[in-house]
Protein backbone atom coordinates (compact mmCIF):
# COMPACT_ATOMS: atom_id res chain seq x y z
CA UNK A 1 0.00 0.00 0.00
CA UNK A 2 1.11 3.10 -0.57
CA UNK A 3 0.98 5.84 1.95
CA UNK A 4 -1.10 9.19 1.85
CA UNK A 5 -1.61 9.93 4.95
CA UNK A 6 1.69 11.38 7.03
CA UNK A 7 1.69 12.72 11.12
CA UNK A 8 3.52 15.68 10.89
CA UNK A 9 5.01 17.59 14.07
CA UNK A 10 6.81 21.41 14.23
CA UNK A 11 9.85 22.35 15.47
CA UNK A 12 11.36 25.64 16.04
CA UNK A 13 15.07 23.75 16.17
CA UNK A 14 14.14 20.41 14.19
CA UNK A 15 18.00 18.75 14.22
CA UNK A 16 17.32 18.94 18.12
CA UNK A 17 14.00 17.60 17.82
CA UNK A 18 14.86 14.18 16.30
CA UNK A 19 17.74 13.83 18.53
CA UNK A 20 15.68 13.85 21.24
CA UNK A 21 12.85 12.34 19.54
CA UNK A 22 15.16 9.69 19.07
CA UNK A 23 16.76 9.39 22.55
CA UNK A 24 13.53 9.78 24.15
CA UNK A 25 11.02 7.60 22.41
CA UNK A 26 13.53 5.85 20.19
CA UNK A 27 12.26 6.86 16.81
CA UNK A 28 14.78 6.24 14.23
CA UNK A 29 15.97 9.13 11.83
CA UNK A 30 15.44 8.66 8.65
CA UNK A 31 16.64 11.87 6.91
CA UNK A 32 17.54 14.78 8.62
CA UNK A 33 18.21 18.66 7.40
CA UNK A 34 18.16 22.06 8.98
CA UNK A 35 13.94 22.38 8.55
CA UNK A 36 12.72 19.22 7.64
CA UNK A 37 13.01 15.63 8.58
CA UNK A 38 11.28 12.39 8.77
CA UNK A 39 11.58 9.94 11.47
CA UNK A 40 10.62 6.08 11.55
CA UNK A 41 8.51 4.72 14.17
CA UNK A 42 8.06 1.22 13.12
CA UNK A 43 6.82 0.96 9.68
CA UNK A 44 5.41 4.58 9.43
CA UNK A 45 6.99 7.77 9.60
CA UNK A 46 6.13 11.14 11.10
CA UNK A 47 7.39 13.94 9.70
CA UNK A 48 9.24 17.09 11.46
CA UNK A 49 9.02 20.81 9.92
CA UNK A 50 10.18 24.57 10.69
CA UNK A 51 7.61 25.95 12.66
CA UNK A 52 5.88 26.79 16.06
CA UNK A 53 4.97 23.71 18.15
CA UNK A 54 1.62 22.81 19.16
CA UNK A 55 -1.15 20.95 17.68
CA UNK A 56 -3.25 18.27 18.53
CA UNK A 57 -0.72 15.52 19.24
CA UNK A 58 0.54 12.53 18.01
CA UNK A 59 -0.46 8.88 19.59
CA UNK A 60 2.11 5.76 19.07
CA UNK A 61 1.51 2.37 19.63
CA UNK A 62 4.15 0.77 21.79
CA UNK A 63 4.49 -2.55 23.43
CA UNK A 64 5.86 -1.70 26.75
CA UNK A 65 4.72 1.23 27.83
CA UNK A 66 5.66 1.53 31.32
CA UNK A 67 9.53 1.14 29.61
CA UNK A 68 8.91 3.67 27.47
CA UNK A 69 7.90 6.29 29.40
CA UNK A 70 10.83 5.52 31.63
CA UNK A 71 12.95 6.21 29.35
CA UNK A 72 11.34 9.26 27.86
CA UNK A 73 11.50 11.06 31.44
CA UNK A 74 15.24 10.10 31.47
CA UNK A 75 15.73 11.82 28.16
CA UNK A 76 13.57 15.17 29.57
CA UNK A 77 9.95 14.60 28.70
CA UNK A 78 7.72 16.04 30.47
CA UNK A 79 4.84 13.83 31.50
CA UNK A 80 0.84 15.48 31.14
CA UNK A 81 -0.76 11.92 31.83
CA UNK A 82 0.95 9.43 33.91
CA UNK A 83 0.46 5.86 32.76
CA UNK A 84 -3.19 4.48 33.08
CA UNK A 85 -4.92 1.61 32.03
CA UNK A 86 -8.19 2.64 29.99
CA UNK A 87 -11.50 1.36 30.25
CA UNK A 88 -10.87 0.30 26.35
CA UNK A 89 -7.82 -2.09 27.10
CA UNK A 90 -4.91 0.25 26.77
CA UNK A 91 -2.40 1.32 28.91
CA UNK A 92 -1.08 4.49 28.14
CA UNK A 93 0.95 8.04 29.07
CA UNK A 94 1.26 11.28 27.54
CA UNK A 95 4.26 14.04 27.23
CA UNK A 96 5.53 16.90 25.88
CA UNK A 97 8.41 16.96 24.09
CA UNK A 98 11.22 20.35 24.44
CA UNK A 99 9.41 22.56 22.39
CA UNK A 100 5.94 21.40 23.48
CA UNK A 101 4.46 19.05 20.92
CA UNK A 102 2.16 16.40 22.72
CA UNK A 103 3.10 13.10 22.20
CA UNK A 104 0.75 9.81 23.47
CA UNK A 105 2.21 5.94 23.79
CA UNK A 106 -0.08 3.11 24.72
CA UNK A 107 -0.73 -0.44 23.26
CA UNK A 108 -4.27 0.54 22.07
CA UNK A 109 -4.00 -0.62 18.31
CA UNK A 110 -6.72 0.40 15.76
Amino acid sequence: MKRTVFALARYQDVLAAAEFLSSAFGFVPHEVAKNHAEILVGDDMIMLGEGKAGGPGIYVAVDDPDAHHDKAVAAGAVVTMELVDQPYGSREYACKDPEGNLWFFGTYRP
